[in-house]
């Protein structure tokens, strides 16, 4: 008998049908002979929809009061479930995230897990129930309500399967697994059967959203096997792991994140330590940089250039317009209007030209690249918002055909 916890998303278990389906699934699976522990997100907007209820009493509202009002979201998804479950006679229950055992530590709306005691679970499973947990939340050693951030259900569901020692970790979207780029702007992207856990990482750090890269990087660090799958059509998803052996296989992926801004500082002095006054200050802020280029020292002077989250520009600018002073540079612009777009595959490492090919790809098709950044297995652009598709498009035509 195998152990498999499976996570369903918002979309997929938007409403009654969806909640049906997935009953289907998860009912089936213990048919199949298998203990099942679902791991479940908030319906559709939902969670969308408790945000805009807040605000409209409270713009400033407690990050403690906004966990309790969003971990509903997950609850009452995971009690529709259950009921749904009930009705085809099967046995289940529903926890909360506390109730099943998460303990997180008290950064309300961006908790880490602490710890996972799976003893209620456990015991639940050996009365031959299915389990059906509320995602995305824990409590703190207060015993407040936590919730975990972006992707907080994916990473609860690698979670649980860390702590019970599962099987098979399965995460179903509405897609078929991990395609070569979004089958939205790539019609003919093509179905990887495997992954490495570092591609994934990189994929999911660098837009694709698939997969919320804090659940890969645990997966990857507690050795759990993860599975993505659809939950609207049966067929072989993508299997995530250690090691994958493609041959000839030089990209894996195309990535793209719309959620970028670029800051340049320009004439700040050409002495040591410079740089890092202007990187400190940001860190200072839990403000993270991503691509950074300097360019090389002329009349005494420099520009540095770099890349944040879209979310934290306006703060980024501002403590930069603060200390203008003590920095001493002559002028700062920034732009929203970028794109990341990347290349992603381990057989890059052994396979000179990757990006060659990619750069020509791109200036074949007039697209401009701003700045440039690379690693053992990626290689990313920033360019122009406006060619973000045309730039995926491009470069998946150039290392996949089609």
């Amino acid at each position: 008998m195998s152990l498999i916890v499976k996570k369903f998303g918002g979309s997929s278990v938007a409403d009654d049908n969806k909640l049906r389906n997935v009953a289907r699934i998860v009912t089936q699976s213990r048919a199949d002979g298998h203990q099942v522990v679902v791991v479940v997100s908030a319906q559709g907007d939902t969670t969308d929809d408790l945000l805009e209820k807040a605000a409209a009493l409270n713009e400033s509202a407690s990050r403690r009061e906004m966990d309790m009002l969003l971990a509903c979201g997950e609850q009452m998804s995971a009690a529709l479930l259950a009921i749904t479950i009930e009705k085809m006679g099967c046995p289940v229950i529903s926890l909360t995230g506390w109730q099943a055992g998460m303990q997180t530590d008290s950064n309300h709306a961006a908790a880490r897990i602490k710890d996972i005691d799976p003893e209620r679970v456990r015991m639940e499973l050996d009365k031959h129930n299915i389990v059906v947990i509320a995602g995305f939340q824990g409590i703190n050693k207060f015993g407040d309500v936590t919730t975990i951030g972006r992707g907080g259900s994916d990473t609860t569901a690698v979670a649980f399967a860390a702590a019970l020692k599962a099987d098979l970790c399965q995460i179903y979207t509405d897609v078929d697994g991990v395609f070569t780029a979004d089958p939205r702007i790539v019609p003919d992207a093509k179905k990887l059967d495997a992954i490495s856990f570092d591609e994934m990482l990189e994929l999911a750090s660098l837009g694709a959203q698939v997969l919320a890269s804090r659940s890969v990087e645990m997966a990857k660090r507690l050795r759990v096997k993860l599975e993505v799958l659809s939950s609207f059509r049966e067929c072989p998803g993508t299997i995530v792991k250690e090691v994958v052996k493609m041959e000839n296989m030089q990209v894996s992926g195309v990535a793209r994140d719309n959620n970028v801004a670029r800051i340049a500082l320009i004439g700040l002095k050409d002495v040591p330590g410079v740089a890092a006054r202007v990187f400190s200050l940001l860190a200072q802020h839990k403000i993270n940089v991503d691509i950074i280029l300097q360019s090389i020292g002329r009349k005494d002077a420099k520009d540095i250039s770099f890349t944040v989250a879209a979310g934290n520009l306006a703060e980024a600018r501002a403590l930069l317009e603060e200390h203008r002073e003590s920095l001493d540079y002559e002028k700062l612009e920034v732009s929203d209007r970028i794109s990341k777009v990347s290349a992603v595959g381990a057989g890059m490492v052994n396979n000179p030209g990757v990006a060659a090919r990619m750069f020509e790809a791109l200036a074949a098709a007039g697209i401009n690249i701003q700045m440039i950044s690379t690693s053992e297995i990626k290689v990313s652009v920033l360019i122009d918002l406006a060619d973000s598709d045309r730039a995926v498009q491009v470069i998946h035509q150039e290392f996949f055909g089609g």
